[in-house]
């Protein structure tokens, strides 16, 4: 299944060493204003060779719109959008041990017995470079967000054992954390990005994650970790009961990205081991907006006095601001040989060429941003 929306629907096509990757939008309304400039910039902070910590595969990204709008106008209809593959090489993938080994933890061993076929070069589908027509659709999807004023920010709030809030005995998980908490409220993607290489953003948290980084880099390994995001001014209501719940979009749509592991939403895994009495989340009045609010969008009477909840209870938000962690594993594709077993069922040593991340957060993160 490559569609994914009910109201806005996105189809993304390609694979990450054909000619081009992209996506198809239906149901973008009509009369938004819409160019590539608008789209460029997630594009820009999801490419390769942003630094050294990233995979050097030198593609620019630059995104064509093929259709669905005239004189910078959305007509309605569906919206095509293209990026070339410019600096693919398949030849990476056709030598050596790469075309007879399956890679440990990647995609091409089930792909194989799915389909009886797979990309041969790159992962194919299961390549993170599926995920640039994802970022493109986002882009379009945030244009409509943006008349709401809804803002999404996503950073990195750890790598392998480093973490932006450790947790502690008073603070077992972040929502606890008062300096979190003023982080939810008061970060944008300006402070994210001035944190390159990492998207950390704190100086000395960053510095850690990034000795870290190039430790597995350099000995051709590679490190996971995960991501936090958080969603403000979300209007009151969304989301439905049982099966449709708010967070099991989230969660449907976060699992979906390439190496995803885990999700949790609010408190998460560390608010098991709070009691109740101090994890729910008592409700006051809500303040007046400054200078009136958004017009486009009714404030809520109430809010809570705490946020375990993630913004969302029941399934509904709630009009506090929606947070959630994301959890990435260590990139599948290293350097390092590797004991492992050949599709022809013999024993063997996989030695993995190619350019490929030696951690994937700093890329991902307009990745969460865009598929949210």
């Amino acid at each position: 299944m490559s569609t994914f929306g009910q109201y806005f629907r996105v189809h993304t096509y390609g694979e990450s060493h054909c000619k081009s990757v992209g996506v198809i939008i239906d149901s973008c309304p009509p009369l938004l204003p819409l160019t590539e400039a608008d789209i460029q910039p997630q594009l820009t902070r999801r490419r390769p060779g942003q630094s050294h910590l990233t995979t050097q595969r030198n593609e620019k990204d630059r995104v064509e719109i093929q259709s669905g709008t005239e004189h910078g106008i959305t007509l309605g209809t569906p919206i095509s959008l293209r990026i070339l593959n410019e600096d693919h090489r398949p030849k990476d993938y056709g030598s050596g041990t790469m075309d007879q080994f399956p890679r440990p933890s990647h995609a091409d061993w089930t792909y194989q017995e799915k389909y009886g076929i797979r990309a041969s070069s790159g992962g194919g589908r299961a390549s993170a470079r599926e995920t640039i027509g994802r970022v493109a659709a986002g882009a379009v999807a945030e244009k409509i967000l943006q008349h709401y004023g809804v803002e999404i920010v996503a950073f990195t709030s750890s790598v392998g054992s480093e973490n932006l809030f450790p947790p502690t005995s008073e603070h077992p998980h972040p929502s606890t954390n008062p300096e979190f908490l003023r982080l939810l409220n008061e970060i944008t993607r300006e402070k994210v990005d001035s944190f390159i290489p990492t998207r950390c953003p704190d100086p000395d948290a960053s510095a850690r994650m990034e000795a870290l980084i190039t430790k597995f880099r350099d000995a051709q390994d590679s490190i996971g970790g995960t991501i936090t995001c958080v969603i403000r001014n979300v209007p009151v209501g969304l989301g439905e009961p049982s099966f449709d719940k708010l967070e099991a979009k989230l969660a449907h749509a976060m699992l979906s990205i390439p190496s995803t592991k885990g999700f949790e939403i609010g408190s998460g895994f560390g608010g098991c081991t709070i009691p109740g009495s101090i994890h729910n989340d008592p409700f006051v009045k809500a303040p007046e907006a400054p200078n009136g609010g958004n017009p486009n969008m009714s404030r809520p009477r109430l809010t809570t006095k705490t946020n375990h909840s993630g913004g969302i209870q029941g399934g509904i938000s709630n009009g506090a601001h929606i947070y959630f962690t994301v959890a990435f594993k260590p990139p599948a594709t290293i350097g390092l040989p590797q004991t492992t077993a050949s599709y022809d069922e013999l024993d063997g040593i996989l030695e993995a060429k190619g350019r490929h991340d030696p951690c994937v957060l700093p890329r991902a993160i307009p990745i969460l941003e865009s598929v949210r």
